[in-house]
């Protein structure tokens, strides 16, 4: 059997074809055959501003012309890197934060994980080593990350991974506190979603995230937030932190920073996750990536953030994702749909016991021209925050015809 040259990521390395995705405007896709899809997941999350914004093209043109990219690596920098760093900064509600740049959000993790584990040692607590995460979560797909995931088949089938790394049940705060309580003083961090993605689309539980901040304040550990989802307006505000009211020590980001016109992530680190690193002016920071602060990753950064706040797309989340919920909502009662959850412009539909997600996520493709995620035993929503009305309807009405 031929396979294409490509191996592709989370696929079936034997399968034969793949469908090619030649041009987007907005919401709207097209097929190489000039079929119009509409993309109901902004590609993989990250397309907040839309496809095909020459503002952001234009300006990775210009930084490009004048250089690409060079090394942040001591002793040099770019003036973009520097002046998106200090713009990122300003937006997160993380107070007197510095960020380190990284290409994805898997790197952004291990990155937040190295960190915190380091800051501890430098701090003079060695013994703080253990990483907690939670079932559900998901966080990349680099060696930390998926030693972090909470999604068990992701973790599966890769050998040995890295220690000192265990999750908890998604919203039990009793489990966590009895982890605190026995091991407390290991603890270097607790990292979470503030909404589950890729896991389904899980808000947290009432009082959740309020109740992991004062576990790990009481005992010493940082919070982390994994905002590569949430970030850049997802939640109706700039960032899930925001939304919910409880502000980490870390978050890690990636995706909607750039709308993925160029690969671009990091995390923003506050005063007591740094304090370790900066006790020591001799201390030198051995961890970083060729293309850390990439510049032309920086240029479509801070246009495409730009877009985000002329057009008042942080706002328009909440609208896109009510008009979503509400149409998503009124398909309950017909018998395939248990329920709807979700925030922001971001939702998940679960489906009721015997219903094949796939299956129906590919007769929305197949019939409608609809572009969703089936994670499990659900569907999942994360539109263009330029979404229009119609092309919300339409995704609607893809779900009602293919849940007949």
């Amino acid at each position: 059997m031929s396979v294409p040259s490509l191996l592709h990521p989370f696929a079936k390395p034997t399968r034969p074809s793949f469908t090619p995705i030649v041009r987007g405007r907005g919401a709207l896709l097209w097929d190489a055959a000039g079929r119009e899809l509409v993309d109901g997941m902004a590609s993989l999350w990250y397309c907040a501003v839309g496809h095909g914004r020459v503002e952001i093209a234009d300006a990775v043109h210009a930084q490009m012309a004048e250089i690409e990219a060079y090394s942040c690596f001591e002793p040099f920098t770019t003036p973009i890197a520097e002046t998106l760093a200090d713009r990122l900064c300003a937006m997160t509600p993380i107070p007197d934060a510095r960020v380190f740049f990284t290409c994805s959000g898997s790197e952004a993790i291990d990155t937040a994980m190295k960190l915190a584990r380091t800051s501890h040692l430098l701090a003079g607590h060695p013994e703080r080593q253990l990483i907690i995460t939670r079932v559900r979560g998901y966080h990349g797909t680099n060696y930390g990350g998926t030693s972090a995931q909470g999604i068990a088949p992701n973790r599966d089938g890769w050998g040995e991974l890295l220690s000192g790394v265990i999750q908890v049940p998604s919203d039990d705060v009793e489990g966590l506190a009895n982890i605190m309580k026995d091991r407390g003083a290991e603890v270097a961090a607790v990292i979470t979603e503030p909404v589950q993605g890729a896991g389904g689309v899980w808000p947290p539980v009432d009082g959740y995230l309020e109740s992991v901040r004062k576990l790990c304040d009481q005992h010493g550990a940082f919070l982390i937030y994994d905002e590569v989802i949430t970030g850049f307006g997802r939640t109706g505000s700039m960032f899930g932190a925001d939304t919910f009211g409880v502000v980490p020590d870390m978050t890690t980001f990636a995706k909607a920073v750039t709308s993925g016109y160029q690969p671009l992530g990091g995390v923003f680190l506050g005063a007591k996750a740094r304090a370790g690193l900066e006790a020591n002016p001799d201390f030198f920071l051995r961890h970083g990536f060729t293309y850390s602060g990439h510049a032309s990753a920086c240029a479509a950064a801070m246009v495409n953030i730009d877009i985000i706040e002329n057009e008042g797309l942080v706002e328009r989340a909440s609208y896109v994702g009510a008009r979503l919920a509400d149409g998503l909502r009124s398909l309950a009662k017909d018998g395939q749909i248990d329920h709807v959850r979700g925030i922001g412009a971001i939702w998940g539909v679960q489906l009721n016991p015997g219903v094949n997600a796939m299956a129906v996520r590919d007769a929305m493709y197949d019939n409608d021209g609809v572009i969703v995620r089936a994670l499990n035993d659900s569907l999942v929503f994360c539109p263009p925050l330029v979404t229009t009305d119609d092309q919300i309807d339409r995704i609607v009405d893809a779900v009602a015809s293919a849940t007949r």
